[in-house]
């Protein structure tokens, strides 16, 4: 009866550390790993061992749960006889399959763009480094992200693909079944701006450019707060909306959005601010023209060749003239055909901080022109 008390005690310790998603050292087998500090990112865990790092992805739709763990070995290094559980992964990669252009981008500012041997959706993708690899071979043009081409993946021999997760998706498809790491970037799911831009931290160990992420973190971090810092001392808070209807529903940004609580930091009150939800939220027009009508400033993003304009915006759909901003003339439009917003904003979020705490409190930034939003002409 001793030992099988003796078993259980271990058993339960075993599934209590399994189970634990925090940022403390974990211990695997007889190694002592060091974690490495993380400062804004819910949903990441790293921890450095002598011959290995173990990446946990918390899930972010159950964070009672573990979305998945991979184990970062370098390609140099023979393979250790004993690792934990999780997705084997040798790095530094150098031949991976991106699905968006969000991580090329980041991969553009890292220094690893050779390491591209793939992407999806390429029409989505606004680098002209990676149009022109796809032009010349160099990069394989792999189709579509919901469906992308089996038989290039294959003939690719890619050592990693990066894909973006989704609630109950299902899977993903025949790429499970090719024995190839699939990296789940759920950095879009942070509930802060700096927390999804430090998985760039986690993407440099993959790409064997942790020195340079790690320097340009400091260097976004840095940047954010000053920019936060500048703001505090305003006592007014103007409000805001953003996007547009689509069909008979308008999507906007939760109140514990990345987005949302950039409006925060920027001194502005988003009208879904009390929302607790990160992900977009579904409404007829009629709740938000509820919670709008008054808003100080509307906020939208659209892609089409030429700006968009007030005319044009009415011509579309004529209630949104019913808006104070509308009557004052206060939409600021970014038109992601013209500006990387989706390229760079993710792991820059400074840079956009600076554009909305130029639209809301334009006395603080004296000369500093726009990068992505610029007012509606009529």
């Amino acid at each position: 009866m001793k030992q099988i008390s003796v078993f259980i005690t271990l058993w339960v310790t075993v599934l209590f550390l399994s189970a634990c998603g925090g940022k403390s050292s974990t211990v695997s087998g007889s190694a002592q790993g060091d974690s490495i500090p993380l400062h804004y990112s819910s949903n990441l865990s790293l921890i450095d061992y002598e011959d290995y790092i173990v990446a946990q992805l918390r899930n972010p739709w159950d964070t009672t749960k573990i979305l998945h763990t991979y184990v970062l070995v370098d390609k140099k290094q023979p393979l250790p006889q004993e690792l934990p559980q999780g997705t084997l992964v040798r790095t530094p990669l150098s031949k991976a399959v991106i699905y968006s252009s969000v991580h090329c981008s980041l991969l553009k500012d890292l220094g690893a763009l050779n390491s591209i041997g793939g992407v999806c959706d390429l029409k989505y993708i606004k680098l002209p480094e990676i149009e022109e690899g796809c032009r010349n071979g160099t990069i394989t043009d792999v189709g579509d992200g919901m469906n992308p081409n089996i038989e290039r993946i294959i003939d690719l021999h890619p050592d990693a693909i990066l894909l973006s997760p989704f609630e109950n998706s299902g899977g993903y498809g025949r790429v499970e079944k090719l024995n190839v790491p699939i990296i789940e970037c759920a950095d879009y799911m942070e509930t802060s701006s700096l927390g999804r831009a430090e998985w760039m931290r986690f993407y440099g160990l993959l790409f064997g450019k942790k020195a340079e992420a790690d320097a340009m973190f400091a260097s976004v971090e840095r940047s954010y707060k000053d920019l936060q810092e500048l703001v505090k001392p305003i006592s007014f808070a103007p409000s805001v909306m953003c996007d547009l209807k689509t069909s008979s529903t308008w999507y906007t940004p939760g109140g514990n959005s990345t987005i949302a609580r950039l409006y925060a930091d920027a001194g502005a009150n988003y009208i879904f601010r009390e929302d607790t939800h990160s992900g977009s939220l579904p409404y007829p027009f009629e709740v938000i023209f509820e919670k709008g009508q008054q808003t100080d400033f509307w906020l939208i993003r659209y892609n089409q060749p030429i700006d968009k304009t007030y005319k044009e915006l009415e011509k579309e759909f004529a209630p949104y003239a019913g808006f104070r901003a509308f009557k004052e003339r206060n939409i600021y439009g970014c038109n992601t055909n013209r500006v990387p917003f989706y390229e760079e904003t993710p792991f820059h979020p400074d840079w956009l901080l600076k554009d909305l705490i130029k639209i809301f409190h334009p006395s603080l930034l004296e000369g500093y022109e726009l990068r992505y939003y610029k007012k509606l002409s009529e």
